[in-house]
């Protein structure tokens, strides 16, 4: 299940932690080595929450404690858990991937000009997104590498899906919530060092190539 309001709150965690676990589960059996799942951004507990929320710090990072208030964030924290303890048994790798909003080519001209003009609609992204193609990337560096045991990654872009500048995003948006560490100008509050730095993640596609207009 994609999202929430799609089926019963009870049939989207039934559907996707069940299924996620059988999938984890016949790889081992298997004797298959490496195995990426999709999590999602949604585990910061900001996307899908009741009302307004804010995060407990800013950049969310993979170490933050993820705490979402509904079925399908909820879902992908029991996932992460079942990947760790099968990585834990089994000794393979499994790396869990918190995907940010996915953008395919054909969306940033539809979508971004409305966003750039709203940008309180993206508060509940934290400003994140993720290129389709370069999402295609950090799958393939995760296959890549192995040795890991069990792994979290941000899937995200360097920069927010924003014209405004890091800073004025987050005391504008987030005014009351600490911000952990300095960040560059454009830096995303999703925060995708890991994936730089572990897995030597270099972006292609920066949402700035494909948006026409003066931003």
């Amino acid at each position: 299940m994609p999202r929430i309001l799609i089926k019963p709150d009870n049939e989207t965690f039934r559907v996707n932690t069940v299924g996620t676990y059988n999938v984890i589960e016949a790889a081992v059996k298997l004797g298959i080595k490496k195995v990426i799942i999709a999590s999602s951004e949604t585990t910061y507990g900001i996307c899908f929450s009741d009302g307004q929320t804010d995060p407990k710090s800013l950049p969310l990072e993979e170490d933050y404690d993820v705490d979402p208030m509904d079925s399908y964030g909820l879902s992908k924290v029991v996932n992460e858990q079942t990947a760790r303890t099968f990585a834990r048994r089994s000794g393979i790798d499994i790396y869990a991937l918190r995907i940010g909003n996915v953008i395919e080519p054909h969306e940033y001209a539809e979508l971004f000009p409305h966003y750039f003009r709203h940008p309180e609609v993206r508060r509940r992204n934290a400003f994140c997104y993720i290129d389709a193609r370069d999402l295609g990337q950090i799958v393939d560096l995760c296959l890549q590498k192995d040795g890991l045991g069990f792994q979290v990654f941000n899937a995200g872009n360097d920069h927010n899906g924003a014209v405004l500048p890091t800073k004025e995003l987050a005391e504008r948006f987030f005014p009351n919530v600490p911000i952990t560490r300095e960040l560059g100008e454009h830096e995303a509050l999703f925060s995708n060092r890991k994936i730089i730095e572990v897995l030597g993640f270099k972006e292609k596609h920066n949402w700035r190539n494909y948006v026409p207009g003066e931003w």
